[in-house]
C-alpha cells in the first residue's frame, strides 16, 4: 500500500474522499440536520470531535485489542466519546442538543467513525490516524454546511434562524423537506463528481476494505463471482 505524506491524508477527506459526497456514508445524519446551519454546524463539531478522539484511541490500543473482538472494542471506544460529547453539550448549549436530538447519540453508529476505525485508525500511526479524523471531520462538516445553506436559506428564508428579507416572502418549503433533502444531495453529489472528474476514490481501493463484514462475506463474493462466470 503506497504510504501517504500528512499533507494527503489531512486533504483527502475535504473532496477526493468526502465521507458525504464521495464515500456516501453517514446519510441519516446528513439528510435529518441539515435544514438549519446551526444543526448542520453542531452535528459535523460533534461527530468531529468523536472522530478524533476515536481515532487517536483506536490506533494507540490496535496492537492490544484482539482481531476477533475489533469491531465490539471500537463500539465501545466510539460510544465512550459520544456519551462525554452528548453530556457536554446537553449541558453548555441546550438549545443544540434539543435541536440535533436523537442523531446525536446515533454518532455511535455512524458509518464514517466505525469506517475509518477499522479502515485506518487500525492500521496507522496516532499521528496520522488523528490527522485523518481532522480531514474526515471537516469534510463531513463542510458537506453538511453546504447542504443547510441550500435547504435553510432557500427553504425556509432564514440564517440560522434569522430571517433574510425577500427570501422570508419567496422561500421553497420543498428544499426544507425530505425530498428536497435529497434533491440537493444528489445534486452536490453531481457536482462534486464533476469537479473530480468522477475519479476522487479508486473504487477497488476502497470497496469492501472499510466494512467490518467483509471478512465475513469475502467468501460468498468469491464464490458468486465464480457462478457469475
Amino acid at each position: 500500500m503506497k504510504k501517504e505524506n500528512n499533507l494527503s491524508v489531512l486533504l483527502k477527506g475535504i473532496l477526493r474522499e468526502n465521507p458525504v459526497f464521495v464515500l456516501v456514508l453517514g446519510t441519516c445524519p446528513t439528510l435529518a440536520t441539515t435544514t438549519t446551519v446551526t444543526g448542520a454546524i453542531g452535528m459535523g463539531l460533534a461527530t468531529m470531535a468523536v472522530l478524533i478522539c476515536s481515532n487517536i484511541v483506536i490506533s494507540a490500543l490496535r496492537k492490544f485489542i484482539p482481531d476477533t473482538v475489533r469491531i465490539p472494542c471500537y463500539i465501545v471506544v466510539i460510544a465512550g466519546f459520544v456519551t462525554v460529547v452528548q453530556m457536554l453539550i446537553q449541558a453548555f448549549i441546550p438549545d443544540l442538543y434539543e435541536i440535533l436530538g436523537v442523531y446525536l447519540a446515533l454518532i455511535t453508529v455512524n458509518c464514517i467513525i466505525l469506517g475509518r476505525a477499522e479502515m485506518f485508525a487500525s492500521k496507522n500511526t496516532v499521528a496520522m490516524s488523528a490527522l485523518d479524523g481532522i480531514g474526515m471531520g471537516i469534510g463531513f462538516t463542510l458537506a453538511l454546511l453546504s447542504m443547510a445553506l441550500v435547504r435553510e436559506v432557500l427553504g425556509a428564508g432564514t440564517f440560522a434562524g434569522l430571517e433574510i428579507p425577500f427570501l422570508i416572502d419567496h422561500k421553497i418549503e420543498l428544499l426544507a423537506k425530505a425530498p428536497g433533502g435529497l434533491m440537493v444531495y444528489g445534486t452536490l453529489i453531481a457536482v462534486v463528481n464533476k469537479l473530480t472528474k468522477g475519479k476522487a476514490i479508486k473504487k477497488k481501493e476502497f470497496a469492501c476494505a472499510g466494512c467490518p463484514s467483509a471478512a465475513a462475506c469475502s467468501g460468498n463474493c468469491t464464490e458468486t463471482a465464480k457462478e457469475e462466470k
